[in-house]
């Protein structure tokens, strides 16, 4: 019913930025949305999240200050802007959607997924 592609990973040096996007087909209705990432060995972990309108957005301590989750709903689009970027942070990154109207952090909440891309931070 809704599909979601990410783009925009790659290979990019401690310190610089990448800005993800997550684009959405099919259903045209605007749902939160929220980025996970998964790092080798890791747990899958939530990194940010946006309500529907975009109003209001909810990052993980570790990346405060550092990512900005945002949209542009005429363009069935949401966007990870990464900045400072270091090599924990090195994931293949992940979009979803949710029903819900509140986006919560645990990924058994979200409904549609992306293949997830990849993003490498070199030291």
């Amino acid at each position: 019913q809704v599909q979601l592609v990410e783009s925009g990973g790659g290979l990019v040096q401690a310190g610089g930025s990448l800005r993800l996007s997550c684009a959405a087909s099919g259903r045209t209705f605007s749902y939160a949305v929220g980025w996970f990432r998964q790092a080798p060995g890791k747990d899958r972990e939530f990194v940010a999240a946006i309500t529907r309108s975009g109003g209001s957005t909810y990052y993980t301590d570790s990346v405060k200050g550092r990512f900005t989750i945002s949209r542009d709903n005429a363009k069935n689009t949401v966007y990870l802007q990464m900045n400072s970027l270091k090599p924990e942070d090195t994931a293949v990154y992940y979009c979803a959607a949710t029903v819900r109207v509140v986006p919560g952090t645990r990924g058994h909440e979200y409904d549609y997924w992306g293949q997830g891309t990849q993003v490498t931070v070199s030291s």
